[in-house]
């Protein structure tokens, strides 16, 4: 067998990296100014107008059908597409040629090595797997969703039989056992000025460096009832929505997101107008290559 799937928590990575990743979203109430000399371009995919294929075409029905957000999976640039796997889905032991990411959004999903003992990831979980490693992917549910994103294309399904170790190693995280941090946890931050430390929005790192120019993935939380802003900083800013019904208003229009619809922006000083139900939280994934703030309005929970 390639490689050791190992069973990892974000319990397990040392503080002072979240905390660093922390540093790449300020939750404040003020009004910040922004450089507007660059005009950012926005998109918004929602999940009813995304286009559905094969993600494996010589096994037709069999496999999960793929459904791309953003860039080009049969490529070579970074994509970031859906999968949706029929109720009780299970794969043959496979290889990928490239490595990916994956969040659950709705359903159960289990990832590993052909021999290990089922490990269903409800929604909100994080999971990688390493190119070149023997594994099955399972699913239960008919909702079964997840988001999945690779850096370099084209995706492709080997035979287990072209195995080679790559020296990357996975990592499954339960959704219980993602880490959230909230303005209270970090120390730089002024108290005085957050509209709720404790109970206003909250940042998990997954993976990456939150440096400025390099890619990173974080989820954010957002409370029932939030209304602001999320600022970003660096060149391209990618967001999926994971869980809720958030608002997003778009020059004047308002698009309710569902879970696994997809908004971005390009350029710098970009400005994301959202918001979330007033009787549930909402959460999203955000990939980007520098940092971004989210700013909640005063007098919102």
């Amino acid at each position: 067998m390639i490689g050791i799937r190992v069973m990892r928590t974000l319990r397990t990575l040392a503080l002072a990296s979240l905390l660093t990743a922390c540093a790449s979203l300020l939750v404040v109430s003020a009004s910040i100014a922004r450089d507007s000399s660059a005009e950012p371009t926005y998109e918004v995919v929602l999940k009813s107008e995304v286009k559905w294929t094969h993600l494996n075409p010589k096994r037709g029905d069999l496999a999960p059908s793929a459904g791309t957000l953003w860039g080009d999976r049969n490529g070579t640039e970074p994509t970031g597409y859906l999968l949706k796997p029929n109720d009780g889905f299970q794969s043959p032991p496979h290889i990928h040629n490239v490595s990916y990411r994956a969040v659950v959004i709705s359903g159960i999903i289990h990832n590993d090595d052909p021999d290990a003992a089922k490990m269903w990831m409800p929604a909100g979980s994080f999971w990688t797997q390493p190119k070149g490693e023997v594994h099955i992917t399972a699913s239960q549910g008919k909702d079964a969703l997840a988001y999945i994103e690779i850096e370099e294309g084209p995706y492709l399904v080997h035979p287990q039989e072209q195995a080679f170790d790559s020296g990357e190693r996975p990592v499954n995280v339960d959704k219980s056992n993602i880490v959230w941090l909230d303005a209270a946890d970090i120390t730089w931050v002024d108290q005085h000025a957050v509209a709720d430390p404790v109970n206003g929005p909250k940042l998990a790192y997954l993976w990456g460096d939150t440096q400025a120019g390099q890619l990173n993935g974080t989820l954010i939380k957002l409370p029932a009832g939030f209304t602001g802003e999320i600022y970003s900083h660096g060149s391209t800013f990618r967001a999926v929505v994971i869980k809720g019904l958030p608002q997003y208003k778009m020059k004047a229009e308002v698009k309710t997101l569902v879970p696994g619809s997809y908004f971005s922006s390009q350029g710098d000083s970009a400005v994301h107008h959202i918001s979330s139900a007033a009787g549930e939280e909402s959460i999203i994934y955000v990939r980007t290559d520098g940092k971004y703030d989210v700013i909640q309005k005063q007098g919102k929970n």
